[in-house]
């Protein structure tokens, strides 16, 4: 059931697969006065009224009447949250006030200040430790004023109330005040878990092939839902059945070799295990549960088998809210139901060991390709798998390349490379919409 645009009508639609991609909210932890005194960062239209706040607050700076401590509240513009999202809109306003606002308010522009607040002790906390140095050090050189350990515990109108253990409560006042500190469940998403009974979670429960927990031929991607990996530990009994192909008893190296690809797609934290522990094969496995050994007449009881795996599970991770992610779910559903009739035929998953879920297809598996961090200045932090690490220019161009990759078609990606040519050449428009 939907609404109509004016939120008047309703209207049913019929479906054979539903896909819920609504996405989440920006969390305000309840704290006082953030719904009401705050911008988000979710939406296209948040953007446009940040851009209007942005010039509002100049131009009230720039009325004669004005006293300099005035004229400093307005241009005090405060960043609530230091993860990515936070980091890069403190940047890229860093930039668009230095090298283009500067030049339409020079009078005034030596009293904007920026401030970033963040309750953790650093910024970029899920970066490497490099990029968490290098950008608190670049925000130092270029004034922004970075304010770790100060929770907000309040936000009226026209200031900010922030909370650290040494200091007490500190007051500011603010011009605009953008608040980026993570994301909470859509009202939609929690009446659907409760009707579905997953009241008492925070993002709806999927297995892993993205089908939402008790219903059938519905599914959800993106920030709006969470991946349920299935326990080695709940199938254990299951898996040494399935593979003690002579009813012996026990596994031998052979037995459990061959069900070992079938145990890495069902159960990926398996491989994950073993790469974390530098376990190189079956016979590392084995020494685990079994001792010092490596002969193949080995072979290992059901509790010698659970012994070698009960630490396994402890490498099941939930995956980040990041548009890679919902992207990578996206693609895999899509290919999913455009061969659904071949996959009736000829199934992929791993049949041979089946728990709950769609065993025609493999199991989503998410592939990390590395992350960015722009820091403004032309200069972006990169971290890509295999624990590489640049920061500078160079990664500037890559995440240019990266983004005009990404973008869904030609005309799209034509846009986008034109509108940072008429940056370049031009400079930020400043014009309100």
């Amino acid at each position: 059931m939907g609404t109509n645009l004016d939120g008047n009508g309703e209207f049913l639609v019929d479906y054979d697969y539903l896909v819920v991609a609504v996405g989440a909210r920006s969390n305000t932890f309840n704290t006082p006065g953030v719904t009401e005194n705050c911008h988000f960062l979710k939406e296209v239209e948040d953007a446009q009224k940040i851009r209007r706040s942005v010039m509002d607050c100049f131009e009230k700076a720039s009325l004669p009447y004005l006293n300099e401590e005035e004229r400093k509240k307005n241009l005090h513009f405060v960043v609530v949250g230091g993860g990515p999202t936070g980091v890069e809109f403190a940047a890229e306003l860093h930039d668009f006030v230095t090298e283009d606002l500067s030049k339409l308010y020079p009078s005034i522009q030596h009293l904007v200040k920026i401030s970033l607040i963040e309750a953790a002790d650093h910024i970029l906390t899920m970066f490497d430790k490099r990029i968490t140095n290098f950008a608190e050090d670049k925000f130092g050189r270029d004034g922004i004023d970075v304010k770790t350990g100060y929770k907000v515990v309040k936000v009226s109108k026209d200031a900010i109330t922030m909370q650290n253990p040494a200091t007490g409560d500190i007051t500011v006042p603010y011009g605009m005040a953008v608040w980026s500190t993570g994301i909470g469940t859509r009202p939609f998403v929690v009446d659907f878990m409760k009707q579905i009974g997953q009241a008492n979670r925070r993002v709806l429960a999927t297995d892993e092939w993205l089908r939402v927990r008790e219903c059938d031929d519905v599914y959800a991607v993106g920030d709006c839902a969470t991946i349920n990996q299935r326990r080695v530990m709940e199938d254990i009994s299951e898996i040494f059945r399935v593979a003690d192909k002579d009813k012996s008893g026990t596994l031998t190296v052979k037995e459990i070799q061959d069900i070992l690809e079938d145990i890495y797609v069902r159960y990926p934290q398996v491989k994950l295990y073993m790469k974390s522990k530098q376990l190189n094969g079956i016979a590392d496995l084995i020494r685990t549960g079994k001792g010092d050994t490596e002969k193949e007449s080995v072979e290992l009881s059901i509790e010698e088998f659970k012994k070698a795996l009960s630490l396994v599970d402890s490498q099941v991770k939930n995956l980040p809210a990041t548009a890679q992610v919902a992207a990578q779910q996206g693609q895999y559903l899509a290919t999913c139901f455009n061969k659904m009739q071949t996959a009736e035929e000829n199934p992929e998953g791993p049949i041979r060991i089946r728990g709950e879920g769609r065993h025609r297809f493999n199991p989503f598996r998410y592939r990390h390709l590395g992350q960015f961090a722009p820091l403004g200045g032309e200069q972006t932090a990169a971290q890509l798998p295999g624990d590489w690490v640049s920061i500078g220019h160079s990664s500037q161009w890559l995440w240019y390349s990266v983004y005009a990759t990404k973008q869904i078609s030609w005309r799209t990606r034509a846009l986008v490379i034109s509108d940072w040519g008429r940056r370049f050449i031009f400079g930020r428009d400043s014009s309100g919409i």
